[in-house]
């Protein structure tokens, strides 16, 4: 593959390694292990062959080799070292470092060999939380520091969609439990990000239950259709980045009053923007969670 040429600054690496640029610079000047190209105001700059160096020499510190013996090993010895210690260590570190290199190089095979990799040895769901829920919440955090594009953000989200429903796809001929609940899961209005929710469909589909996976962007007037077929109705949702902070109560509120008349009808909520919103009260049929697993514990 022709690898598309990125530079990086030294910020772009400390966001992408989590190595401190202080403790970069360090590792430059007394081991001399990147050499970066400086522009003619002396700012240092990054090919993508020392973002992939940086990795690696990040994964084994993290292992447990002191620097100055990863100083030692000659170019060629450090990748082979990583893998040494990946066949016997935490695997869910060098796979996300492997997912951080086909992001940058829209590296489709990569991701490819890498989720292969690790459905040898764990199931989709060990797989997701362990190493796709934190990429993706690290890719969040990429996005806001400008480190990567949202072209990078979508490859990687595309990718990881593209399993989760090859999972739930396996699922669907499966006959719900007996007088099982209904989930409905919905995004509300602007609201586009649906990974997690898709994977919360995954989750209780594989427990049995009865699901409709309404998607993103539901009107809210849209979902009192589905009173008129199911009695016993959960409704679940996943707040990203809408609806905007001062107006969840509103919204949970009117949630409330229009879809939770009848008292075997529920809403479970999780998603990053209800943390932001500071002393919220919630109406006794509604309940939020600060995470997937712990919401699908409840089923």
């Amino acid at each position: 593959m022709n690898k598309i040429q990125v530079n990086f600054s030294i910020k772009d690496l400390e966001n992408l390694t989590g190595i401190k640029a202080h403790t970069i610079r360090i590792w430059e000047k007394r081991y001399n292990l990147l050499s970066p190209e400086r522009s003619e105001t002396n700012i240092r700059n990054y090919n993508l062959s020392s973002f992939q160096k940086l990795l690696n020499i990040s994964y084994l510190n993290n292992n447990g080799l002191k620097i100055s013996k990863i100083a030692s090993l000659k170019e060629d010895e450090i990748p082979i070292k990583v893998r040494e210690i990946a066949s016997r260590a935490k695997v869910e570190d060098h796979a996300i470092n492997s997912l951080k290199m086909a992001m940058i190089n829209f590296d489709q095979v990569l991701f490819y060999n890498t989720y292969k990799n690790l459905i040898e040895t764990k199931t989709f769901s060990e797989i997701f939380y362990s190493v796709f829920l934190p990429f993706l919440n690290e890719i969040g955090l990429l996005w806001q520091t400008s480190t990567i594009t949202p072209a990078h953000e979508h490859f990687l989200s595309v990718h990881i969609k593209q399993k989760v429903l090859l999972n739930i796809e396996r699922l669907q001929s499966l006959e719900p439990k007996p007088d099982s609940k209904t989930c409905v899961l919905f995004l509300p209005d602007n609201e586009i990000h649906d990974i997690g929710l898709l994977f919360i469909n995954y989750q209780l589909r594989s427990k049995g239950y009865h699901t409709i996976f309404l998607g993103e962007s539901m009107p809210m007037d849209s979902l009192t259709d589905l009173h008129e077929f199911f009695d016993d109705i959960t409704f679940i949702s996943y707040f990203t980045v809408y609806p905007e902070v001062e107006k969840i109560p509103e919204y949970i509120d009117e949630f409330d009053a229009t879809l939770l008349k009848k008292e075997n009808t529920k809403l479970m909520l999780l998603g990053p923007k209800l943390a932001e919103v500071k002393d919220l009260k919630l109406p006794k049929n509604i309940t939020t969670y600060d995470s997937i697993e712990k919401l699908v514990k409840e089923f």
